[in-house]
């Protein structure tokens, strides 16, 4: 659920969703609306439709003479795009990146390989013009433009599948690429290796070949997860940011 343009509501949201999915309030902590209210300068019926939205996204749970208590993150609706989008404005943002992006390895070959033997024509040649559209961007550091299509493509690869769960994911993959590409997690133009796959996966959907379209999206996936240790690396590993070669998936 966006919170961009939903007033004043939408304003508390952006500065008590971010704190509390950085652990800024622990799990346990009690919330004291008439106290929330006051700190941010709006009304209780303004503060009691931003906690409901946060009830929403399970990060806060009201009791009546307790108040609201943020939720341990297990409870977390971690798919919800805006959690992952304040997620990974946080400082946890490898570990949240790196968790999206397995999920996304794990998924996405078998959406391709369905979306090979499922595709419409439509959808087919939707697919290949958001290929083509990621190859018409991929130079000149013009990173939100291939932004746009890379999200459109993978989009079209989960719709296509066939599958209605695999479709739901769709926002989720594309809060994985924004949040990459605002947070400046890559390099400053995308591998042009990493765009020819995309180009061949458009093709081998095309094609029907669910084998061929199932491993050419892995090896993306793989070389996803291989960029965020030179990207995103973990505790103790070397930022090797500046290392040579540029490459974005």
């Amino acid at each position: 659920m966006s919170t961009s343009g939903r007033g004043l509501h939408g304003q508390v949201l952006e500065s008590l969703g971010p704190a509390i999915t950085a652990g800024e309030y622990p799990p346990g902590s009690v919330l004291r609306t008439d106290e929330l209210a006051q700190q941010f300068d709006v009304s209780r019926s303004v503060m009691r439709e931003a906690v409901r939205v946060l009830e929403s996204m399970h990060l806060v749970e009201s009791r009546r003479r307790v108040g609201v208590t943020v939720r341990p993150k297990a409870q977390w609706n971690v798919y919800d795009p805006q959690v992952i989008r304040w997620r990974l404005a946080g400082a946890d943002r490898p570990g949240q990146l790196r968790s999206l992006t397995v999920l996304r390895s794990a998924l996405e070959p078998v959406a391709a390989g369905l979306a090979a033997k499922n595709a419409t024509a439509e959808q087919c040649a939707e697919l290949t013009e958001c290929a083509l559209g990621m190859v018409a961007h991929s130079r000149g550091h013009q990173l939100e433009g291939y932004l746009i299509h890379d999200m459109a493509f993978h989009r079209v690869i989960l719709n296509a599948s066939g599958n209605e769960m695999f479709a739901r994911l769709g926002d989720v993959v594309a809060e994985v690429l924004a949040g990459r590409t605002h947070h400046e997690v890559m390099f400053e133009d995308p591998d042009p290796a990493a765009v020819t796959l995309h180009v061949q996966v458009a093709e081998a959907v095309r094609a029907g070949d669910a084998v061929r379209a199932e491993t050419l999206t892995r090896e993306i996936t793989v070389g996803a997860l291989q960029e965020l240790d030179i990207l995103a690396p973990g505790p103790g590993e070397t930022d090797a940011r500046t290392s040579s070669g540029s490459s974005i998936r």
